[in-house]
């Protein structure tokens, strides 16, 4: 999965500079929303004096704090979209190394179960993974070295907070307890989600094997063995409902509550009347942005579970490989064309 393409003379410049591009890009990303995040503590505060007192602000303030959130939003958009852009070429190109890879030791591999689906699917479904995973915890680890200082800094102003009193930065220890408080209680209980995907992956191979087989073989594929096969694909999928209905019980309780957590905090704050509204937007919008990335593992569970199905029937299938000692691949993809 990885030596196809990281540590490959063919993909080396792809693999290495794209990762770089990609670094760098979802770097100027989070700046530009720490740049809006300073923005709203303007606005607001703009907008409480206008509130206050009528015509205290004129239009052009007004129009041009909108105007300078626009050439923000519009920077962000174009990054957005030509980083997305660039990011699904270099997954496939990783795609393709593991497709590469994979068919040089096809004669090795062509025997065991559902080998086609994990050349053509597998790899599929891995690198879309990686895309989807891997930017999340990117983006979630440049946001928390992005916005933990703001953070930390805002929170001077907080002077107590409740449970935990009067305590130093405390917004910054509120974020980072409830999100491992919150990942804890979902990773006990998601335990059994790996396991059910892996066996959902092994029999929905072996149903689509006999079907496949059957399209060329009279004697295969019939009524009896596909229902029985398809039994134990529907017996599978419903114990995988039943524990992800009580998984996203939890999860969504937890996110949810999530939402009032940096109110509650400022409660004693708010009431007082210590802050002004756009320093409490500017603290709400950091504190989100600092929790959410230490929920990564809480919000992205559900696909690091696919993952961990995927890389397991990957890793099987390349044991394969190296089962009787490492053999030079054969040629595969342009190279056999020579």
């Amino acid at each position: 999965m990885f030596r196809s393409f990281f540590l490959s003379r063919e993909w080396f410049w792809w693999a290495w500079l794209g990762m770089m591009i990609i670094i760098g890009g979802t770097w100027y990303q989070v700046q530009v929303d720490v740049q809006i995040n300073e923005w709203f503590g303007g606005f607001y505060d703009l907008v409480q004096k206008a509130l206050g007192e009528p015509n205290a602000i004129t239009m052009e303030e007004f129009y041009d704090f909108l105007w300078t959130f626009g050439k923000i939003a519009g920077i962000y958009i174009i990054i957005a979209v030509m980083l997305g852009f660039f990011t699904k070429h270099w997954v496939f190109r990783w795609r393709q190394a593991m497709n590469n890879y994979y068919m040089s030791y096809w004669h090795r591999l062509r025997h065991i179960e559902g080998a086609s689906q994990r050349v053509q699917e597998d790899t599929k479904r891995f690198a879309a993974i990686m895309e989807s995973l891997g930017s999340n915890l990117l983006d979630s680890v440049m946001t928390l070295f992005a916005f933990l200082p703001i953070l930390w800094e805002l929170s001077k102003q907080i002077k107590e907070v409740p449970v935990l009193g009067e305590v130093d930065h405390a917004l910054v220890y509120v974020a980072i307890i409830f999100a491992l408080f919150g990942t804890a209680v979902l990773a006990a209980v998601g335990i059994k989600l790996p396991g059910l995907e892996f066996n959902n992956q092994k029999v929905e191979a072996a149903y689509r094997k006999e079907l496949v087989y059957g399209e060329d073989h009279e004697d295969r594929a019939s009524p009896p063995t596909v229902q029985e096969l398809f039994m134990n694909v529907r017996k599978n999928y419903f114990r995988l409902f039943f524990h992800y209905m009580y998984f996203d019980v939890a999860k969504w309780s937890y996110l949810q509550f999530g939402v009032l957590v940096p109110y509650i905090a400022l409660a004693p704050t708010i009431v007082s009347g210590a802050i002004t509204l756009g320093v409490m937007q500017q603290i709400v919008r950091a504190f989100g942005r600092v929790e959410s990335s230490f929920q990564f593992l809480v919000r992205s569970w559900s696909t690091i579970v696919e993952l961990i199905s995927v890389y397991k029937r990957l890793r099987a299938f390349e044991a394969e490989i190296f089962a009787d000692g490492y053999v030079e691949p054969r040629p595969s993809g342009p190279e056999a064309m020579k």
